[in-house]
């Protein structure tokens, strides 16, 4: 019988990407950890590796400090389940390139938008940059431990919703190359949350009761206007909240403190509920409308990438547009320039430019993109 495929797997120190490393190892695969150091605030573990090659993870002297995502804390613990089943460990210095998803992240709220770093760190590092890597390694596999589902049909590789729909990330990966998705695995993209844990816990892997990370992280604290402000606080100004009509309500502090959707916080009280219903970023003005103003009937997006063949005609799928949003019937037309239009079959509410529109053909993601445009119901 042939060897298994070697496999890099993405450790971040989490229970998910811990059993995605052990489930592997278990099939006969030879497992090789990589966790990516992304330039957590206080870091000093490994300002000295250069971005294009890969350090081997010592087994003592890490400086805990920092929780969060891909934080010293996860190294730490990253390290314990590679020593526990006997991997090698590989530390990749990517602050360089974390750099360009925080300048994103920046860049899309300045400019009135609603950003989601999480999408792009997968695009461009998880699988995009750790390729490389794996190449480097002689891995022929790339795993993670996303709730995702790579298979293989008649038709070739197809990217999956995973089983466990609380939990399913199949919209935040919609941006893999398509030809990559054959070499691409989700181990726990099969199992519920729940047995995943008890996996850990009946593997002996010390990440088994470790709490999943909720937040962005590079803000920890959530407060992504104050991050902004600290980061450039020239580009928060004061401007006008105004009702549809263009009346002025009040004054904010900066249209970054907002969000399509939005309803408390908003430092106005006019006798009835209001959202934020638009942002005009040059205008520096932010809007407020009842409910029904929220309502979308149409998007176009750009930067599309597909995971099947571009449809030649009208395709009548669901589209999501929050990593746990609902998937809403809609028929999508392919524009020129790598772009798509959705018209809804009825209208939704709170689509901001700046999410990504993810196309789904019940469980199989069909492609996905960047809203950059949306059209009101009224």
């Amino acid at each position: 019988m042939p060897a298994k495929p070697k496999v890099l797997v993405a450790m971040s120190g989490g229970v998910d990407s811990s059993v995605a490393a052990a489930l592997l190892q278990r099939e006969g695969h030879e497992v090789v950890g990589v966790f990516m150091r992304l330039g957590s605030p206080g870091e000093s573990l490994d300002e000295a590796i250069p971005a294009e090659q890969a350090c081997a993870m010592p087994r003592g002297g890490l400086k805990i400090g920092h929780q969060g995502c891909c934080s010293l804390e996860d190294a730490g613990d990253a390290r314990a389940v590679a020593a526990r089943l006997g991997s090698t460990l590989y530390v990749v210095n990517f602050k360089k390139d974390f750099g360009r998803i925080i300048d994103y992240f920046a860049q899309a709220y300045h400019a009135g938008h609603t950003p989601n770093p999480c999408v792009r760190c997968n695009d461009w590092l998880k699988f995009g940059r750790l390729f490389d890597h794996a190449e480097q390694l002689g891995c022929e596999l790339v795993a993670t431990g996303h709730y995702a589902r790579c298979l293989q049909g008649d038709h070739g590789w197809s990217l999956r919703r995973g089983l466990d729909a609380a939990k399913d990330q199949s919209a935040v990966l919609f941006g893999i190359r398509r030809e990559r998705l054959a070499r691409v695995r989700f181990p726990v993209g099969e199992l519920p949350k729940a047995r995943t844990r008890e996996l850990a816990r009946e593997m002996g892997l010390p990440t088994f009761d470790k709490p999943d990370s909720q937040e962005i992280c590079f803000v920890p604290d959530q407060d992504y206007a104050g991050f902004l402000e600290r980061r450039q606080p020239e580009a928060l100004r004061p401007g006008s909240i105004v009702d549809l009509s263009g009346r002025i309500l009040g004054e904010h502090g900066g249209h970054q403190r907002f969000t399509i959707g939005q309803r408390k916080g908003l430092g106005v009280a006019v006798g009835e509920p209001l959202y934020v219903v638009a942002k005009d970023a040059a205008a520096n003005t932010v809007t407020l409308g009842p409910r029904e103003a929220l309502t979308v009937k149409a998007l176009e997006a750009g930067e599309v990438n597909w995971l099947v063949d571009a449809p030649g005609a009208p395709l009548h799928c669901t589209v999501q547009w929050r990593e746990h949003g609902t998937p809403e019937p809609a028929t999508v037309q392919v524009l020129e320039g790598g772009r798509f239009r959705v018209d809804f079959h009825a209208p939704v509410v709170a689509v901001a430019t700046g999410q990504a529109a993810v196309l789904y053909d019940g469980e199989r993601v069909l492609g996905g993109g960047w809203i950059d445009r949306t059209e009101r119901s009224a």
